[in-house]
């Protein structure tokens, strides 16, 4: 999982405007947005995560941590300004920090246990600035300087503020105000001769001076080629230069030439690739360390970012035994490599040390070596077991000979090798004995060489930066601007010093001639000056009549305006459901789990869940089980004669009302509970007493009633049977039969108006 990590310069100079009419700070806001369409058009970059800071202190400087959003990048990427100074330096040690905060939790820098290449994080850092001056509080700097001091534990068990899989590339934009006649220059973007450049090659990165919008283009898409899995190593040579190989006369020369080469040292990448099943980076051995460790000793010993692993040119024959894993990283290109391969000797290897890493020795015994691949296409770097020259032929031995049967002189010959084996190999021999088939030939009581002062100390620097790693996301999530108050507008800078008439006077008190003048005629005094409100816990009322706020509140009402805009979402962030749903507290559990739960779906957050449910003919959600016989209740009920339960609203639909009849449309017997009706008409007799035992308690006429009819769909023919207890039209019934009514009293009405609109004129 790659960090991308954009620094943007925002000091003031950022704002100084190019001969495209956009300022540079609005270039590299667009440099970056351009640079994730692009990336986001490769399968690996979904498991990228984007940081940003800016030039300001901490934690204002950090616009998009750990925990930030997407959105929540390209929303604080947008809302830059250019107003500060140029503390590149402090945003650098800001940027560092932030990505080293949770190597301790994890342990992935595994300090004193060698370092192992495929327990990375790589990160890459993006600084856009216009390579002005290093301004800061103190003055103006020439050369970068990276604070030394930092509150982040454990910062003092590596030398350099970086990791060796952080890398820094800068784009200094250096387009010019004016449109040049000059063409541009071909090839490759050049190097920039500013204060960062340094310290991009330090880390193993580069520096790329931008004169245009095209070469702006060209250097994102270098920085694409950049995002690689691995880590930088100091390739450094040991002992004389090699014999020439089968190489041209042309290698013969460069070996003959007087001083060091240019493949003589190489700081460059190996790289480390994951496993195309999992995603992650599987390997076996580590890089050793440049110290022997000592079980007595309190502290460690601070370790370089990068390893310095020393080459020698003497050929030697590549050793590979079956069922003994091996790593191989292959190197980035570079004139190591194009030696290497110039050579043409795909069948020789060079061994790699690192100094100090054994107990007796200062070279250290060989812990893997260089090789040519067979097709001569790149240079891989085989990490094996430490002194693999002496361990794998006994391993090779145990295999063929010893049959995983090792003899008393087998045992003695590996005791032997285990003394000059750095203690913190035992893990990973381990491991590869178990892959091997020899679980058992090492104790499990052997120490790994930490003493239990050092063991202490890497746990609580492990706790403390689980703290910091707490506190400060915290605080970045947290960070809202202190609410301020009422900004005075400062008028005296509207007339010119030179038209006051005390002009002479401020002069000569400026020069230190005379005394100051009063503080009323320095129209910088109060540039900035606010006004507190008085009440902070006053919240605002935007619709508040504005006659009616007290005097003494005016101020807090004024100070308070714009958090009325709260609710004036944008149209962009109206989607961002997730993250509101982020956002809310804890819910607490149902009181009645039996209860349908509510779906939380955008748009209708009240929308229940139907399982379990029914719907009845009302078309209302009804729960418990279901019953498919009568409704509910007496006989009595029914027929309005006795009277426990609730009584019904009427229905005042003058449709409805006593003494007008109707005749229901015929329906087809779908519904076990609707069979099909005769065409006879039922009509009300009695339409005198509204409120008389001819009407039931819900308004409708007895002779309304329509009985049940059979469970097969009505094969009785629809034959009223008066034995049957009757049922009340359903309101579904009740609105169909409205709207038949309603049709043809609409169908009538417009044969009358238009027989009477179509009738010929009368005379009058």
């Amino acid at each position: 999982m790659p960090v991308l990590l954009f620094l943007i310069d925002t000091s003031a100079s950022m704002n100084q405007r190019t001969h495209l009419g956009t300022t540079y700070l609005d270039i590299a806001k667009g440099a970056v947005e351009t640079f994730m369409k692009l990336r986001g058009r490769d399968p690996a970059s979904r498991g990228d995560r984007y940081m940003l800071i800016n030039f300001e202190d901490v934690p204002l400087g950090i616009k998009a941590g750990w925990k930030e959003s997407h959105a929540t990048f390209m929303t604080e990427l947008r809302n830059l300004q250019a107003a500060g100074l140029t503390t590149i330096g402090q945003s650098l040690r800001t940027a560092f920090d932030l990505l080293n905060l949770n190597r301790l939790v994890s342990g992935i820098d595994n300090y004193g246990q060698g370092r192992n290449p495929f327990f990375l994080e790589p990160s890459i850092i993006v600084a856009i600035t216009d390579g002005n001056k290093l301004t800061s509080s103190g003055g103006v700097q020439d050369e970068l300087h990276l604070p030394l001091t930092t509150p982040l534990p454990g910062s003092e068990l590596t030398k350099e503020p970086f990791r060796w899989d952080q890398r820094l590339f800068s784009l200094v934009l250096r387009i010019p105000g004016h449109a040049t006649v000059e063409p541009e220059p071909l090839g490759g973007v050049p190097p920039d001769d500013s204060a960062i450049t340094p310290m991009c090659e330090v880390t193993g990165g580069r520096s790329y001076s931008v004169f245009s919008q095209r070469m702006l283009n060209q250097c994102l898409e270098s920085l694409l080629q950049k995002i690689q899995s691995g880590v930088v190593i100091n390739f450094e040579k040991t002992g004389p230069d090699p014999p020439p190989g089968e190489g041209d006369g042309k290698l013969f020369d460069e070996i003959l030439k007087p001083g060091p080469q240019s493949w003589h040292c190489c700081h460059k990448l190996i790289y480390v690739r994951p496993n195309p099943k999992t995603g992650v980076p599987i390997g076996h051995w580590p890089i050793p360390e440049g110290f022997w460790p000592d079980t007595n000793s309190p502290t460690l010993p601070p370790r370089s970012a990068h390893p310095h692993v020393r080459f020698s040119c003497l050929d030697s024959e590549p050793m590979v035994i079956d069922k003994v894993p091996f790593d191989k990283y292959e190197l980035e290109p570079s004139p190591l490599t194009q030696y290497i391969l110039e050579r043409k000797s795909p069948h020789t290897c060079w061994q790699v040390f690192v100094s100090n890493s054994a107990k007796y020795s200062d070279l250290g015994q060989p812990f893997g070596y260089l090789k040519a691949s067979t097709a001569l296409n790149c240079v891989n770097l085989f990490v094996m077991p430490y002194n693999y020259p002496v361990v794998l032929p006994l391993l090779d031995d145990l295999i063929r000979v010893h049959k995983f049967k090792p003899t008393i002189k087998w045992r003695q010959s590996f005791e032997n090798y285990l003394k000059t084996m750095p203690p913190y190999y035992i893990g990973s021999l381990r491991k590869a004995l178990r892959i091997m088939g020899a679980p058992n030939l090492l104790a499990d009581n052997m120490e790994y060489g930490l003493s239990y002062s050092v063991v202490s100390y890497l746990k609580k620097l492990s706790q403390q930066t689980k703290i910091e790693y707490e506190r400060l996301i915290a605080s970045v999530a947290k960070k809202v601007v202190t609410e301020g108050g009422i900004k005075v507008r400062d008028r005296g800078g509207d007339i010119s010093l030179a038209q006051r008439r005390d002009f002479t006077q401020l002069l000569a008190s400026i020069t230190g001639e005379t005394a100051a003048l009063p503080l009323e005629l320095n129209s910088k005094e109060f540039s900035g000056f606010q006004l507190a409100p008085l009440n902070k816990s006053l919240k605002p009322q935007g619709f508040r009549n504005a006659y009616d706020i007290p005097r003494m509140h005016l101020l807090d009402q004024l100070s308070r305006q714009d958090t009325d805009q709260l609710h004036s979402v944008p149209i962009a962030q109206m989607g961002n459901y997730q993250d509101f749903l982020k956002a809310l507290p804890q819910p607490l559990r149902d009181a009645d789990p039996e209860q349908p739960k509510r779906l939380h779906t955008f748009g209708n957050p009240f929308k229940l869940d139907k399982k379990g449910m029914m719907i009845d003919e009302a078309d209302e959600f009804v729960t418990g089980p279901q019953n498919k016989g009568k409704r509910p209740g007496s006989d009595s009920n029914m027929h309005g004669i006795g009277g426990g339960g609730p009584k019904r609203r009427r229905c005042m639909s003058p449709l409805l009302r006593p003494g007008r009849a109707y005749s229901p449309p015929v329906s087809p017997a779908a519904s076990p509970f609707r069979p099909p009706l005769t065409g006879k008409t039922l009509t009300h007799t009695n339409s005198d007493d509204a409120d008389g035992d001819t009407e039931e308690e819900n308004g409708l006429p007895r002779e309304l009633e329509l009985s049940e009819g059979s469970e097969d769909g009505g094969e009785t023919g629809g034959v009223v049977e008066e034995q049957r207890p009757a049922r009340y039209p359903s309101p579904g019934e009740l609105k169909k039969v409205m709207n038949s009514e309603s049709l043809e009293v609409n169908t009538e009405l417009r044969a009358l108006i238009t027989k009477e609109i179509r009738k010929p004129g009368r005379r009058t």
